[in-house]
C-alpha cells in the first residue's frame, strides 16, 4: 500500500473547535475523579460503588452515540449539537443536586447522553471533509488538543476541591457546557450539505447499522479502536482505587499522576502526526499496539509481586494509556475511510461500542475479588488481546 497523498487541507482553529466539542467527555469523565473519595465518603459508600457512576457515563456515551449519528446523517450536524449541548447542560446541573449515589449515577447517564454529541459530529465532520491520510492527521491534532483536556481537567477538579466541595466540579462543568454552545452557535458551520443527506427511518438505520458493521474495511479497524480505547476506560475506572486507596496519593499527586499518562497521549499523537507522510497508517496502528501490548506486560507483573514499587506501575499505565496516541487516531481513520455519507452513522456506531466496552470493562471490574491493579491488568489484558487478534485480521488481508 502506498502512502496516500493529502486531498484538502484543514485549519487549526477548525480542529481546535471540534477538539473542544470532543473534550467536555474528558472534563467529565476526569475532572472529578480526584473526588471520587470525599463523594463516597458524603454518601457513606465505598470509592468502587462511587466509581460506578463512571461506567454509568460511559453506558450514556453508547446509547447516545447510536441516536445522534444517523440524526446527524439525516438533518446535519449543527442542530443535534444545539440540542446535545443544551441537555449535557441541564444534566451537569442536576448533578450538582443529587441527593444519594443512585440518583448521581443516573444523572451522569443523562449527562453522558447529551455530552456525547460533540464525538459524533467531530468525527462525522472530519469525514465529511477530509481523505483517509488527511483524516489520520486531523485526528492527530484533535488528540494533540484533546490530550490538553484530560492534564488539566483532575488538576483543575482538585483545586476546586481545595476551596469548594465536589459539587462544584459539576457546576464548572455546565458553565463549559454553555461556553460549547455558543461557540457552536457562533463558529461551527454545517458540513453536510442537503444534497448528500440521508433519508432515513428507524428500520432504515437498523439496517444501516448492520450494513456497517458487515463492512470488512470498517470492522477489523473498529474492534481496535474499541478495545484499545478500552484499555484507557479500564485504567480511568481503576486509577483512583489504584493509585489513592492503594499507594495513597494524595488528590493533587493523583490530579498530577493522571496529567501525566494524558501527557503521555499527547506526545504519541504528536509523534504519529510527523509519521504520517513516511508510514502506512497500518504500520503506525501496529506500533501502538504492541506499545500497549508492552505496557499491560508490565502492570501485569507489577500487580504479581507484592510491594511494587510505585515508578512500575505508573511506566505500565503510561505505556498502556499512551499507545492510544497511535491506536485511537488510525483506527478511526481507517474505519471511516469507505463510509462516504454515513460517516455520521458510522462515527456514532464506533464511539458507541468503544464506550460499551468501556461499560463492559467497569462491570467486570466489579466482579473481581483480587487486587485493583491486578483487576485492572487483568482486563487489559483480554482486550488488549482482541487488539491484536483484530490487527491480525487485517494484516492477513481479510478485510478489504
Amino acid at each position: 500500500m502506498k502512502v496516500e497523498q493529502s486531498k484538502a487541507q484543514y485549519s487549526s482553529a477548525w480542529i481546535m473547535l471540534l477538539a473542544l466539542l470532543t473534550s467536555l467527555g474528558p472534563l467529565s469523565i476526569d475532572m472529578y475523579l480526584p473526588a471520587l473519595p470525599q463523594m463516597a465518603q458524603d454518601f457513606n459508600v465505598s470509592t468502587q460503588m462511587i466509581s460506578n457512576t463512571l461506567p454509568a457515563y460511559f453506558l450514556g456515551l453508547a446509547v447516545g452515540q447510536l441516536i445522534y449519528g444517523p440524526v446527524s446523517d439525516r438533518i446535519g450536524r449543527k442542530i443535534p449539537l444545539y440540542f446535545g449541548l443544551s441537555l449535557y447542560i441541564v444534566a451537569s446541573l442536576i448533578c450538582l443536586f443529587a441527593q444519594d449515589e443512585w440518583s448521581l449515577i443516573a444523572a451522569r447517564i443523562l449527562q453522558a447522553l447529551g455530552g456525547c454529541v460533540g464525538v459524533v459530529i467531530a468525527r462525522a465532520a472530519i469525514r465529511d471533509r477530509l481523505d483517509i491520510q488527511t483524516s489520520a492527521q486531523a485526528f492527530s491534532s484533535m488528540m494533540i488538543v484533546m490530550g490538553i483536556a484530560p492534564i488539566i481537567a483532575p488538576m483543575l477538579g482538585s483545586w476546586i476541591l481545595h476551596f469548594f466541595s465536589w459539587h462544584a466540579v459539576f457546576a464548572c462543568l455546565s458553565f463549559m457546557g454553555v461556553i460549547c454552545l455558543l461557540c457552536v452557535h457562533f463558529f461551527f458551520k454545517e458540513t453536510l450539505p442537503v444534497s448528500r443527506r440521508l433519508n432515513l427511518n428507524f428500520n432504515q438505520v437498523l439496517q444501516l447499522y448492520m450494513a456497517i458493521l458487515k463492512d470488512g474495511s470498517f470492522r477489523a479497524p473498529m474492534i481496535i479502536g474499541c478495545f484499545s480505547g478500552g484499555l484507557l476506560f479500564c485504567y480511568i475506572s481503576s486509577s483512583a482505587a489504584v493509585l489513592m486507596d492503594s499507594y495513597g496519593l494524595s488528590q493533587q499527586q493523583f490530579a498530577y499522576a493522571f496529567g501525566a499518562n494524558a501527557f503521555g497521549i499527547m506526545v504519541f499523537s504528536t509523534i504519529n502526526k510527523h509519521l504520517v507522510t513516511k508510514t502506512q497508517v497500518i504500520q503506525r496502528l501496529r506500533l501502538g499496539a504492541y506499545i500497549q501490548l508492552f505496557g499491560v506486560f508490565v502492570l501485569l507483573m507489577a500487580a504479581l509481586f507484592e510491594s511494587t514499587p510505585l515508578v512500575w506501575v505508573m511506566l505500565g499505565m503510561f505505556l498502556t494509556v499512551s499507545g492510544i496516541g497511535f491506536t485511537g487516531p488510525n483506527a478511526m481513520a481507517l474505519a471511516m475511510s469507505k463510509q462516504g455519507a454515513r460517516a455520521g452513522t458510522a462515527s456514532a456506531l464506533m464511539g458507541s461500542l468503544q464506550f460499551a466496552c468501556g461499560l463492559i470493562g467497569g462491570l467486570i471490574l466489579n466482579f473481581m475479588l483480587w487486587s485493583a491493579l491486578l483487576n485492572m491488568a487483568g482486563v487489559m489484558l483480554i482486550f488488549v488481546a482482541i487488539v491484536l487478534f483484530a490487527l491480525r485480521k487485517i494484516q492477513s488481508g481479510q478485510t478489504a
